[in-house]
């Protein structure tokens, strides 16, 4: 696989390791009440997750592109 794929694809791999992480840690519920939970993952999570698919269809995009671009 190439560099550029693997480069594109970290930020789903990140992305998905927060959410897991997430799920491993739960939420309990404070002495006085208070939910503590780390919800920064989850936004973090889904942030990296479309933010690689974005990139990676965009890698591909280019790469498309160019192969075409060469074939005239």
């Amino acid at each position: 696989m190439k560099m550029k794929y693997v480069i594109a694809s970290t930020p789903i791999f990140l992305g998905v390791i927060c959410l897991i992480a997430k799920a491993i840690i739960g939420s309990k519920v404070a002495i006085d009440g208070t939910l503590e939970e780390p919800f920064f993952l989850i936004p973090i999570g889904f942030l990296l997750f479309f933010l690689g698919i974005v990139s990676l269809a965009g890698v591909a995009l280019i790469s498309m592109f160019k192969k075409t671009q060469v074939s005239k």
